[in-house]
């Protein structure tokens, strides 16, 4: 007596495949949502806190020097923001320097 296996059917093929590649694409869901999508929403905000800047806020740098912004100036493509750290003395920063707002006027 002969016993002849059907093949399997292109269906299980297809499911094995799936099976093969949830675990990849479960993977990439769990990373998106904790690193890349907070990541993108800290970057978003530090952009509108920098678009924000005005004369008169108190800042840090991202070197941790403290003081007000006096002026802003433009050279080139580079932006940059003029801080008061002491009387009569004032110091020249990138815009992107500036790590946080301390208080608005």
């Amino acid at each position: 007596m002969q016993i002849f296996l059907a093949p399997a059917p292109a269906v299980n093929q297809q499911v094995a495949a799936f099976n093969t590649f949830l675990p990849f694409v479960l993977m990439f869901v769990i990373f998106y949502f904790l690193l890349i999508r907070p990541q993108q929403k800290q970057e978003k905000q530090r952009r509108a806190m920098l678009a924000a800047l005005k004369k008169g806020d108190d800042i840090v740098t991202i070197g941790g020097l403290k003081g007000t912004i006096v002026d802003f100036e433009e050279k080139g493509a580079d932006q940059y923001v003029v801080v008061r750290v002491a009387d009569k003395v004032e110091l020249r920063f990138l815009r992107s320097a500036v790590s946080r707002v301390i208080k608005k006027d």
